[in-house]
C-alpha cells in the first residue's frame, strides 16, 4: 500500500493457466518465484484440474503472498487466459506455462527491454526446447528459426511462415492486450492469432538475445493434440490475416506454389476475398495446367507483371531461401512486393 492506504499494483503480472499439471507445475512456479526481478504478482488460473494440481497450487499460494490463485470449471485455455487477464493488475503481463522453466533473469531482462523502448508491444526471448533427446528434426529447425528472429523487421517479415513468438516466452503491455481484444476463439491457435492481430494493428515486436525459457515439448501439449493447431487451421489463419494485409493492395496477386501447401492455401485465400491472378511453379509438368481455375505459369512470368504482389507458399526444405533469392533478383522487395507464407 502507498501512504494513503491504496494498493500499489505490481510492475508485472505473470499469467499461468494450469490444467492437470501435477508433475510439472511446482518447478514452473518455482522458476518464477526465484526471479531476480521481485516486483510482480503471479496469477494462476486452475482450469478445472482433476488431479492433485489444485492441492499443490493451494499449498504454494498459502506460503507466497505474490500468488493469486483462481479456480474455474474446465473451459479451455482461451477462457482461462482471459479470466487471468481480468485478474492481472500489472502494467506488463508475462506469459508462462505450467510445464516450462523460466531463467532467473527472464523478467528482469524483458522488463528492461520494454522500459527502454516504450513503442515495443511484444517482448520475447530466445528459447531452448527440452527434453533434447525427444526432439524431432522439425522441432529443432523450428527452434533455430525462432531464435534467428530478433528484430521487429525480422519477426514481421516471417510472421506468415509460422508463429514467430513462443507463447510462454512473451511479455506484453496489459492495456494493449486488452485493446486488441485479448484471446479469441477463431478455430485456430490462439497465440498465433494474437500475434497476427498485433501485427495487423501495427504493433512492434522484439526479443531479448538470451535463452530465457526452457520450453517443454511433450506428447500431451495442445500443440500436438488440439485440432486448432493443425496445419490446415494454421493456413486458415494465414489466409485470414493475409487478406487483411492485402485489403488495400490493389495489385494482381500471384501465388508461388502449386504443391501441397500452395494447393491448400489457394483454397482458403479466395474464401477470405483474395483473388489470385495466377500460380507460379518451377515444375515443368505443372506449368501450362491450372489450379482452381487459375493458370500455372513459370516464375519467368513475374517480370511481365511488374505490379504484382507475390505470396510464396512452398514448404519443402530450402525452398524459401531459393524463392527469396529469385524474387529479389527480379527487383522485388520482401514485405513490400512479396511475402513468404511457408
Amino acid at each position: 500500500m502507498d501512504d494513503n492506504g491504496s494498493l500499489i499494483s505490481p510492475k508485472v503480472s505473470v499469467l499461468i493457466p494450469v490444467h492437470n499439471a501435477e508433475r510439472t507445475v511446482r518447478a514452473a512456479v518455482g522458476s518464477i518465484l526465484r526471479q531476480t526481478f521481485a516486483d510482480f504478482e503471479l496469477v494462476i488460473v486452475n482450469d478445472g484440474s482433476t488431479d492433485s494440481t489444485p492441492a499443490i497450487l493451494e499449498s504454494i499460494a498459502g506460503d507466497e503472498p505474490r500468488v493469486r490463485l483462481i479456480h474455474t470449471p474446465q473451459r479451455g485455455i482461451i477462457h482461462a487466459l482471459n479470466i487471468g487477464i481480468a485478474h492481472c493488475s500489472g502494467e506488463l503481463v508475462a506469459r508462462m506455462d505450467a510445464d516450462d522453466i523460466s531463467h532467473p533473469r527472464r523478467i528482469e531482462l524483458q522488463v528492461g527491454m520494454m522500459d527502454a523502448d516504450p513503442q515495443l508491444s511484444v517482448c520475447s526471448c530466445f528459447i531452448r526446447m527440452f527434453p533434447r533427446k525427444d526432439l524431432l528434426g522439425g522441432l529443432v529447425r523450428y527452434e533455430e528459426w525462432l531464435n534467428s528472429l530478433v528484430t521487429h523487421k525480422e519477426i514481421t517479415r516471417d510472421i506468415f511462415i509460422e508463429s514467430p513468438i513462443a507463447h510462454p516466452s512473451a511479455m506484453v503491455r496489459r492495456f494493449e492486450l486488452i485493446e486488441v481484444g485479448g484471446y479469441q476463439e477463431r478455430g485456430w491457435a490462439e497465440d498465433y492469432d494474437l500475434w497476427l492481430r498485433y501485427y495487423t494493428a501495427g504493433k512492434r515486436f522484439g526479443k531479448v538475445k538470451c535463452s530465457l525459457l526452457a520450453w517443454r515439448q511433450a506428447e500431451g501439449r495442445l500443440t500436438f493434440t488440439d485440432s486448432r493447431y493443425s496445419v490446415e487451421n494454421f493456413l486458415r489463419a494465414k489466409a485470414h490475416y493475409l487478406a487483411i494485409k492485402l485489403k488495400d493492395c490493389n495489385r494482381p496477386i500471384l501465388l508461388w506454389g502449386a504443391g501441397k501447401t500452395g494447393r491448400r492455401i489457394s483454397k482458403h485465400l479466395p474464401r477470405e476475398g483474395v483473388d489470385i491472378e495466377a500460380i507460379i511453379d518451377i515444375d515443368r509438368k505443372k506449368i501450362g495446367r491450372s489450379l482452381r481455375g487459375k493458370p500455372i505459369v513459370s516464375h519467368e512470368h513475374i517480370p511481365n507483371m511488374p505490379n504484382a504482389y507475390v505470396i510464396a507458399a512452398v514448404s519443402s526444405q530450402g525452398a524459401r531461401k531459393l524463392i527469396r533469392e529469385q524474387l529479389r533478383a527480379y527487383g522485388l522487395n520482401e514485405v513490400d512486393d512479396f511475402i513468404c507464407a511457408a
